[in-house]
């Protein structure tokens, strides 16, 4: 089952669909950010799929396992994306948040992205415990 937030996004194939961790409280608070925006592009949607439900439907060729390691958004077309170019994806899809994306396109930007974001992962555990308390 995927949420969505927009009512016509079953009407048209998903933009981008973001695979997030429901049961991750930092993921949890940061999905609440976006999705209440509305996509840049008319006639686009951006979906939310909650990967911790097993009842939810893997992209082919992942497992559970691999997809909560990281954060990926999936396009129209299938491609998977994770990291900083999953963020990078989202943040260009979505008011407010554009302006990240850019500075995100520049040179050498998606490489720092990337190793900040492997960082966060390492710390991720103890953060999500921190943001459990406050839940």
């Amino acid at each position: 089952m995927t949420d969505t937030n927009q009512a016509t996004a079953s009407q048209y194939p998903a933009s981008l669909t973001v695979l997030y961790d429901g049961a991750c409280p930092l993921c949890r608070r940061e999905i609440a950010v976006y999705r209440d925006l509305q996509p840049l592009q008319p006639g686009s949607s951006v979906c939310f799929a909650d990967i911790s439900n097993t009842a939810v439907p893997l992209p082919a060729g992942t497992s559970r396992e691999q997809l909560l390691a990281r954060f990926h958004v999936q396009g129209r077309d299938g491609q998977l994306l994770s990291g900083a170019q999953a963020f990078l994806a989202l943040w260009a899809a979505l008011p407010g948040w554009r302006w990240l994306a850019l500075i995100g396109r520049m040179p050498g930007a998606g490489w720092v992205m990337e190793r900040t974001y492997l960082l966060f992962l390492r710390w991720r555990p103890m953060l999500q415990r921190w943001a459990a308390r406050w839940d």
